[in-house]
């Protein structure tokens, strides 16, 4: 037998950040960023002015001061006739099952079609998932397709180096800025050392350029792209001993339901997987039919269950009593139910419905005796971010950028709060590993 050859060593960070093939890299992915960006925010645009058309301008214009009860019934059976035939016809299938959260392989140039036709058709007319999924796979789809206009073929690892860049230059905005992103690369790819710093200075450079793009257009053109975000927050509130006593229970409770709802969507995808076509219009259906029920219910507009809820969780933090309890725990079942389905029949993003069905029943609770608002609102977003991404520090960093000028006050409980759901998810999970993984 021969001997083995002897392994090469792993070259340095220092090696590797002045490789003059890293430096070309980097450098493409901070020009990459630019044009990436451009695209998205027209793409995001567009998709935000369907939302409002179809849930404002439109019922206006036939005569209801807001959508009636049963708007989201016509609306979703249009999404899932839609949906329908990108998913069993068109290369890609429209993007990632969103019950599988935001990984899996970059999206390459063929899918991008199908990709922007489920975000665009489908997602304004009140499919309950977010774009920051869709978003994600147009950034890497670009990147990639840039490579193959220039015919450019680099290594594999560059390649996907460079879509990774792609994806996050396209999603830094949308969660607030360039730092919530690198942070999800980071945290998501549990690299080693160097290969981390090598992977995440492309992510920081295009999602930089990403956002400049992003806030100057924004300004120039006057066009809203919907990001998630918090206009407003209750008043600042130090949390105290009763906020933590409250929150902790809490978190774990929202960790449960978010679960619940996970393996709601393991389901819908066995059970789409035979007569997919037909199968994903019923599961449509159903889904207008949870909207339907909560209007019925609350006797209240059906577009705060549909949609990703951005707008929604902002009015929830500027006036969070605004709300009943019973209105508050209908949204959650209901929106919670139709997230579900729409989880493993339909495409977009996981982490925005999420974000509000937490920030709900966490207001609900907030009436229990020395539990604030401000650290109710605080929790359940932690705690429904780290269930449904699986990322603890994203989901604490992503509440911090969200709750502003408070964070401070509020970072012990976030932090707190995100490794009780990040323990809890995993309880559940080992609980119910069959129905995890159906």
């Amino acid at each position: 037998m021969t001997a083995p050859a002897e392994a090469r060593p792993s070259p340095t960070l220092r090696e590797l950040l002045l490789n003059r093939g890293y430096l070309r890299l980097l450098l493409f992915s901070l020009l990459l960023g630019v044009p990436i960006a451009l695209a998205c925010f027209f793409f995001v645009s567009l998709q935000h002015s369907l939302q409002h058309w179809v849930w404002e301008s439109l019922p206006e214009a036939a005569g209801f001061d807001r959508a009636p009860w049963w708007w989201p019934l016509p609306a979703l059976l249009l999404a899932g006739l839609i949906m329908a035939p990108i998913v069993t016809r068109m290369p890609g299938s429209g993007g990632h099952v969103p019950v599988f959260g935001l990984g899996g392989p970059p999206v390459g140039p063929d899918a991008l079609p199908g990709v922007v036709l489920a975000a665009l058709a489908t997602l304004p007319l009140g499919v309950v998932l977010g774009p920051e999924a869709p978003l994600m796979a147009v950034g890497s789809g670009l990147a990639l397709l840039a490579l193959r206009t220039l015919r450019a073929e680099p290594e594999p690892r560059a390649g996907a180096v460079l879509a990774t860049a792609g994806s996050t230059a396209a999603i830094s905005t949308i969660l607030g800025g360039p730092v919530a992103a690198a942070v999800m690369v980071i945290e998501a790819a549990g690299l080693g050392s160097a290969q981390l710093v090598a992977l995440v200075l492309p992510c920081l450079a295009a999602s930089a350029a990403g956002a400049l793009v992003f806030t100057g257009f924004g300004e120039w053109t006057g066009l809203s792209i919907g990001a998630l975000q918090l206009p407003e927050v209750p008043p600042n509130v130090n949390p105290d001993a009763g906020d933590f006593l409250w929150g902790l229970p809490v978190a774990v409770l929202i960790a449960v339901v978010v679960s619940a709802c996970r393996t709601l969507g393991h389901r819908t995808v066995a059970w789409t997987k035979q007569q997919t076509a037909v199968r994903t219009v019923l599961c449509a259906v159903a889904v207008g039919g949870c909207l339907t029920a909560y209007a019925l219910l609350t006797d209240r507009s059906p577009e705060e269950a549909a949609l990703s809820g951005q707008t929604m969780l902002g009015k929830l933090a500027a006036d969070p009593h605004a709300w009943s309890v019973a209105a508050l725990v209908a949204l959650v079942a209901c929106k919670g139910l139709a997230w579900g389905i729409c989880l493993g029949s339909l495409r977009g993003g996981p982490i925005f419905p999420a974000v509000l069905i937490g920030a709900a029943a966490a207001i609900a609770c907030s009436g229990l005796p020395g539990f604030g608002a401000t650290p109710a609102l605080a929790v359940g977003m932690t705690a429904a971010t780290a269930t449904v991404t699986g990322l603890p520090l994203t989901s604490a960093v992503l509440s911090v950028l969200l709750t502003g000028p408070d964070a401070y006050n509020q970072m012990p409980l976030i932090v707190i709060s995100s490794v009780i759901a990040t323990l809890t998810t995993q309880f559940v999970q080992r609980k119910a590993p069959q129905a995890a993984h159906a």
